[in-house]
Order: structure tokens, then sequence, then C-alpha cells
């Protein structure tokens, strides 16, 4: 556990810049997009958006620092699919890592989805990021589906899983 007690809260638009740095830092080419990483590093970048604003988002602090952070909103906008939350975006800073701030970050996100009576929570994971598949089982959720050579990172096609989590 970081130093000075790890504390998962509701994201504030205060939190951009500590946001955006998490963002830059966490990302690599095996965890994420090459396209998404540039597009962090534009002078413009701006980490909230209407589509993900700060209420969607739980950030991990410890001893005043933002650590990492979680977005979970709803999976589509159909009201048929209102009980599915999906988690869109999970990064830790790299010095962060190994001490549980991803878990804490993941059961935090799970009592979100509870208390807005979500049913599933749900996730997708590219193949190649074997840490965070093996995190994501560790937290109980399973692969419901693989979107075999879904994306091209760096000429090599790679699978997108789909996991989940049944709430209830």
């Amino acid at each position: 556990m970081p130093d000075g007690g790890l504390v998962i809260r509701t994201a504030r638009t205060a939190d951009e810049t500590a946001l955006t740095r998490v963002e830059a830092a966490a990302w690599t080419p095996e965890s994420g997009f090459p396209s998404v990483i540039e597009r962090v590093s534009d002078p413009f970048f701006t980490f909230f958006t209407d589509d993900s604003p700060p209420g969607s988002h739980l950030v991990a602090e410890a001893g005043g620092r933002v650590l990492g952070y979680i977005r979970v909103r709803p999976a589509t906008r159909l009201r048929e699919n209102a009980h599915v939350l999906a988690i869109v975006g999970l990064a830790v800073d790299p010095g962060a890592r190994g001490r549980g701030v991803a878990t804490a970050l993941l059961a935090a996100a799970e009592q979100f989805a509870r208390e807005r009576g979500a049913r599933k929570l749900s996730l997708r994971v590219l193949s190649s990021n074997g840490p965070a598949l093996r995190l994501y089982e560790r937290c109980g959720f399973v692969r419901e589906g693989t979107l075999r050579g879904e994306f091209c990172i760096q000429g090599q096609y790679v699978d997108d899983v789909v996991m989940a989590k049944h709430l209830g």
C-alpha cells in the first residue's frame, strides 16, 4: 500500500493535470494504442470530455498524490442495456504498480456499479496486456469472448478480450 494510505474518490475537475500525467506515463503499445498515446502528448489534450466527465472517474490517491484512475460509464446508451456498466479505462502510475492500487480501483468500481443498480461490469482488454488480464481474472472477471485480430498495433494483429463480472 502506498505511504500515506490509499484513498479512492470521485475525480474532480482539478485532477485533470495529474490524470493526464498518469495517462501519459501508464500506456505502452502492449497495454494500449499508440494513437491514444500520441493524443495524450498533444498540448490541446483534455482528459475530461462530455462522454467522460469527472463523475465517471474514480481516482486513487495517497499522500495527496494521484496514483491512478478507473473510468466507468454505461456500456451503451440503450435503456435495455442500462443494467451493464463498462470499465473503459484503468491506469496506474508505473511507480505505484504492485501495491494494490489497481485492485482497489476495481473494487471501488464494483461498488460504484452496484450502487447504481448494475448487474454486470464489463471491460475489454488487449490480449497483449498480460498483467491486466491476470489482474482482472484475480478480481473475478471472466472471459466472455475474444475479438480475433481486432486491432493492428505496430504491425501486429492483436485480439481484444471481452471480460465481465456479474454482480447479482
